[in-house]
Parts: structure tokens; C-alpha cells; sequence
């Protein structure tokens, strides 16, 4: 009896010793077949080859210590295996990767390792707050040169990397056996050359956690991930264009295509708790009009009462429920980061409506959407005082909210014939303030009086841009995209007023409104009262009185919106964007800020993101096509981009 549960415990061990024979032939089998190859290995192992690759990023786990954090460093990767660094699990570990190289290295000619492992604790190594002492890395490469492209790639990338601030020193180690100390390689020189696989190590100096301990560091690990995976995608894309048949267009065409579940059940989530509240709508007064009569009874002497709408959530409920989701779980570093940096805006969002119409709501919106610098606040007030101000148009020239709602309602069959699945719709409603975007509709105030020349140019800003960027982002796999990712009010407003520039219609009063909401939001912040804001503006530079009204009063709801300065701050930076050469294309994906721009142009190159399907009409247009080609190559300021509409009459 004990023989026999010796002799079965003999056996359930050796079985926890080895890859399963099954387990290879199946990868083998799929990727062949160029399918992804996600498997479970024994002592928490995982081998994950999104396609078929000339790579594969390996970590082994030291089986005398704790090694706690490192693996977390390959997970990002499109090809990764995580095994165990034990003796007795080599030879079968050995044979897997044996099996993926010689598979992959028959498609493509040649098949690279890149190793990593955690340099001792202690030292250089854990210390990264003493600017004294500079972290570490330590690239062993072959003593050939035929590897030497890819590694000065990593190296380059490497030491471009910042660490709590700090740079990096990166060294390289050629010759030699190149695995972790107290390991064999996963493939021995004569295999390796029979294959043509090609091997670099990387040490990587343990900064993500303290000291002789397994406390790690999940933010300092975020950014070092993040880093990390790109200086590897450059080694990878390297290899592949001087050893291998493959040659890929793009560093990033190298990184993750598949995205796993866990990815697409959080995108899932957050936009479930982003769409139970419209954040903009519950800021917005529902008597901006009545406001204002009673306003302007009292001759502007008296704040205006402002009057919301009931919240339909708990913001505590909903910050419960949006600290549930996982974040965590998602592997690639990229969308990680996206993720979190949604969350945390959205827990955001919920406090300030929480604190709607309270002292506390001004120092949150700061927090969310920023406040007015000089040099903004300098370009603001020379478009006021540069540009005169403008009578008023006669009614002939007025349109009423029902004649713009037709326009609009024309524009958006435009694009529904373009896209069926272009579903916008245009709401008129009695307390929507002017025009507002609000989840794939207009809404448009029912007392609305439009200057006949600003028609076009209200159509792309609203319809062809965010409309069109919002159902754009409906069509891509993140729902995200349509919701908007953090921070993205800035650019989609540049953006949108871009395109009022490109259609002709950047009157005068509309860079003078403009630059009245950047005055005001900087007024507002430094302590000034509405009545004191509303004469400012009035008096000051000149805004008839609704109309530095409404200015103010956008400014002031809530308890002091900061948003309003987005849009000057913005159109600044897409000039700057558009005259270094920037592509419009990418940001018309959906609603992003300037800093994911980057990170969406990685996810197209990497087939997870698509081309946007629906184009604005402006973007079609001749006369919009010369004026965008003017700004490119162009050093001009937006009091520049003024006065040229100022001198080809385009300005009224």
C-alpha cells in the first residue's frame, strides 16, 4: 500500500517536472498554422505566442529565491514563456522552446531569444531614488557581430529610459555563455546553430521592489514595463529586418495583436460605468435662458441661481463598482495604461459631481481639466484686443435652432448614406445650453439664433468632428474610443475648431469667444466673482452683454468648469501638431488626448485598431484640403492663423 502511494507519488512528481508531450505537439500544431498558442505550464508557467514571430521573450524563476516582480516584465510581450528555473525542469522546458524555435525559425529564416533575468538585490539594483547611484542594465550578447545592429537598438532604447527621474548606465557583455547564473541555456550552441537561432540576455536591475524583499513597487513596475517592451520591440524589429526572410514596416507591427479576454470584459466595464452618467449634461443649467432675463433685470448687479439636473447615480455606489474592475489582469502594458488612466478619471468625474455646486468643485475641474498659464492666457487677450469686436447680424442673417436643426439633420443623412451605422440624431430642447454633443446626439437650445455664416462652420465642429469621431469610435473594438479616453477634451476641441478654420468659418466673434472663455476661466480661478467676470468681459474687451453672459456663465456652472479653456489650449496645440507634419487621420479614430496619439498609431500598427471608417466631409473638400497644406511646414501662432483669415476675407 505505501509502495503504491510512494510509487504514484513518484509519478505525480515527474509529471510536475515536465511539459506534457501532447501540450508540445499542440503548439507545434497551431503555430504552424500561424494560430495564437496560449497555454498553462507546470509550476505556474505560461507560454503565450500571439502569432507567428521570429522571437520569443523568455523569463525562468530562480527556484532558491523569491524573484518576486520579474516576470511581470515579459508579459507584455507578443511572444513570451514563463518557466521554471529548476534543474530538473530544463530538459522539458528545453524541448518546447526547441520545438517553437524550430518552427518559426523554418518560416522565417531565423529565430531570436532574448532572456531575462533580475541582477542581485542590493546595490545599484534596488536604489533608484539616490541620484548618486544610476540603475544598471546589462545586455550579454555573442561575441559575433552578426547580432550587433539589434543589440545597439536595445542599448540605445534602453539608456533612453528614466527611472523615478534618474537615468539608466547600460552596458553590453559579448562572449560567453548567455542565461541566468545557476541555469543552463534553454538551447545549446550546436542546436542553435543548426536552427539559426540567436540568443541575447538581459539583466535587468530590480528597482520595481525594495530591497532583499518582495515588496514590489506597482506604479515604478507600470512605467518600467511600459519602457521596457518598447526598447525590446526595436531589438526584435532589428533582428528581423537584418537576419530574417520577414520585414516588418514598424517597430510596433511586432507588439500584440490578439487581445485577450481580460482586456475586452475591462474596456466592458469601464464604459459600463461611463455610460450611466453623461458628465456634461449634469453640469449644464437647465434655465440658462430664464437665468439670464432675471439676470439682466437686476442691471447685472446679481449672481444668477442656476439650476441642475437631479444626478441619476450614487457617485459613491459607482466609485465601489468602478474599483472592482480588474486592471490589473491586463498584460499588455499599453492598454494597461489607458485603462487606469480611465479609471482614475472617471473617480474623478464622479467626486466633482458629487460636489456639484459646492467650493470644492472649482479645485477638482483645476485637477481634471488644468487652469490658464501666462503664455495662454497672453495669446488670449491679444486675439481680444487684436481682433475688433463685432455688431451684431441682422436678423436676416440669423438662423432659428428649427433652420439649423434641418442643416444638421441634411449633414447627418450625408454621413448615414457614407456609414448606415452613423445613427446621430438632432435633438431641439429647451434647457440644452447653445449646442451640446451628448452620446451620438446634438442637442441644440430651442431659442438658439445662429449668424448664417457660422452654419458651415458649426456643422464640422459638431457633426464632422464629434460625431463623427464618436461613432468612429463606436466602430472600433474599444469601447473606450467613443466614450472618450482621458483627457481627451482638449484635443477633440482643438480639433474641432480646426475644422472651423479649414471650412472657412473662424469668424471674428468666434476666436473672440474663445479668448473671452480663457479671461474668464483664468478670472474665475483667481478668485473673481460672476458679476465681477461678467463686467470684465463686457466692459473690457467688449462682448455685448449675452453674449459675455453665456461666456461666464459656462464657466461659473457647477461651481466653476475650467473645461472652457480647452478649446484655445487645444487649437494651439493641433497648429502645432499639423505644422510639424502630424497625420489628422489617426485622431479621427475616436476621442483621445494628445498623448495617446502615439499609443493609437502603435495599436493600428499592430492590426488591434483600425483605420477610422467614416471621414469628414470637410476633409473632402478642395478649398479645406489647400488650407491644411498651407499650415504644414508653417511657424505661425494662432494670431497668425487670424490675421491671414482676416486678409483673404474669411473672417467676418
Amino acid at each position: 500500500m505505501t509502495t503504491t502511494t510512494h510509487g504514484k507519488r513518484t509519478i505525480a512528481k515527474a509529471e510536475t517536472n515536465r511539459v506534457p508531450e501532447s501540450l508540445i505537439a499542440a503548439v507545434r500544431d497551431r503555430l504552424s498554422r500561424n494560430e495564437r498558442v496560449r497555454r498553462t505550464l507546470p509550476h505556474k508557467g505560461r507560454l503565450h505566442i500571439d502569432r507567428q514571430v521570429p522571437f520569443l521573450c523568455v523569463y525562468r524563476q530562480p527556484p532558491e529565491y523569491d524573484d518576486a516582480g520579474t516576470e511581470q516584465l515579459v508579459r507584455g510581450e507578443a511572444s513570451y514563456l514563463i518557466g521554471s528555473g529548476a534543474s530538473e525542469f530544463h530538459d522539458s522546458l528545453s524541448k518546447l522552446v526547441g520545438t517553437v524555435v524550430k518552427t518559426l525559425s523554418a518560416e522565417f529564416g531565423a529565430f531570436l531569444i532574448v532572456e531575462i533575468w533580475s541582477s542581485p538585490d542590493g546595490g545599484k539594483a534596488n536604489d533608484p531614488a539616490v541620484p548618486s547611484v544610476l540603475p544598471t542594465f546589462t545586455i550579454q550578447a555573442p561575441g559575433t557581430a552578426k547580432l550587433d545592429n539589434a543589440v545597439e537598438s536595445l542599448r540605445k532604447r534602453l539608456q533612453k529610459m528614466k527611472i523615478l527621474k534618474h537615468g539608466v548606465e547600460v552596458q553590453v557583455v559579448r562572449g560567453g555563455t548567455i542565461c541566468p547564473p545557476g541555469m543552463k541555456p534553454l538551447i545549446d550552441s550546436p542546436r542553435a546553430r543548426e536552427m539559426n537561432c540567436w540568443k541575447i540576455g538581459l539583466m535587468v536591475p530590480p528597482v520595481f521592489r525594495k530591497a532583499n524583499t518582495s515588496v514590489e513597487f506597482p506604479l515604478l513596475m507600470g512605467q518600467l514595463r511600459r519602457s521596457l517592451s518598447h526598447a525590446l520591440r526595436h531589438a526584435y524589429f532589428q533582428f528581423a529586418c537584418d537576419r530574417t526572410t520577414h520585414s516588418p514596416d514598424h517597430f510596433h507591427t511586432l507588439g500584440r495583436k490578439a487581445v485577450v479576454k481580460a482586456v475586452w470584459d475591462i474596456d466592458r466595464q469601464l464604459a459600463e460605468v461611463s455610460n450611466q452618467f453623461d458628465y456634461l449634461l449634469q453640469l449644464t443649467p437647465v434655465n440658462p435662458t430664464s437665468a439670464w432675463k432675471e439676470f439682466e433685470a437686476g442691471q447685472c448687479k446679481h449672481p444668477p441661481e442656476f439650476h441642475y439636473r437631479p444626478l441619476p447615480v450614487d457617485p459613491a455606489l459607482l466609485k465601489r463598482q468602478l474599483y472592482k474592475i480588474p486592471i490589473e489582469r491586463v498584460e499588455d502594458p499599453s492598454l494597461q495604461r489607458l485603462f487606469e488612466e480611465k479609471q482614475e478619471e472617471l473617480e474623478l468625474k464622479l467626486t466633482m459631481l458629487r460636489d456639484r455646486d459646492t467650493p470644492r468643485f472649482k479645485h477638482l475641474s483645476m485637477a481634471l481639466f488644468g487652469g490658464v498659464n501666462d503664455a495662454v492666457l497672453r495669446i488670449a487677450k491679444e486675439l481680444l484686443t487684436t481682433l475688433p469686436a463685432k455688431s451684431s447680424p441682422s436678423k436676416a442673417n440669423l438662423f432659428s435652432a428649427k433652420q439649423f436643426a434641418a442643416c444638421v439633420q441634411k449633414e447627418i443623412d450625408h454621413y448615414r448614406g457614407v456609414c448606415p451605422d452613423f445613427k446621430a440624431k438632432v435633438v431641439i430642447s429647451d434647457d440644452a445650453s447653445g449646442l451640446i454633443v451628448s452620446r451620438g446626439r446634438l442637442m441644440v437650445n430651442s431659442d438658439l439664433m445662429l449668424a448664417e455664416d457660422r452654419v458651415a462652420a458649426l456643422l464640422a465642429h459638431e457633426v464632422g468632428t464629434h460625431l463623427v469621431t464618436y461613432y468612429n469610435g463606436r466602430l472600433q473594438p474599444f469601447q473606450q474610443l467613443y466614450s472618450g479616453l482621458a483627457g481627451y477634451e482638449e484635443l477633440q476641441e482643438g480639433l474641432a475648431v480646426l475644422s472651423e478654420y479649414l471650412v472657412g468659418g473662424l469668424t471674428t466673434s468666434r476666436i473672440r469667444q474663445l479668448g473671452a472663455r480663457v479671461v474668464a476661466v483664468r478670472q474665475m480661478v483667481d478668485g473673481a466673482s460672476f458679476v465681477e467676470n461678467f463686467h470684465s468681459i463686457h466692459d473690457d474687451f467688449g462682448l455685448s452683454k449675452r453674449a459675455a453672459y453665456n461666456v461666464v456663465m459656462r464657466v461659473y456652472r457647477g461651481g466653476g468648469l475650467t473645461k472652457d479653456c480647452v478649446y484655445l489650449r487645444g487649437l494651439i496645440a493641433i497648429l502645432k501638431y499639423v505644422q510639424k507634419g502630424g497625420d489628422l487621420n489617426p485622431l479621427l479614430v475616436g476621442k483621445m488626448a494628445v498623448k495617446h496619439i502615439p499609443i493609437i498609431k502603435e495599436l493600428q500598427y499592430r492590426g488591434v485598431l483600425s483605420k477610422a471608417p467614416i471621414t469628414p466631409r470637410f476633409m473632402q473638400d478642395p478649398l479645406a484640403i489647400g488650407r491644411l497644406a498651407k499650415l504644414r511646414g508653417g511657424v505661425g501662432s494662432v494670431v497668425d492663423l487670424v490675421s491671414e483669415l482676416k486678409t483673404n476675407g474669411s473672417v467676418g
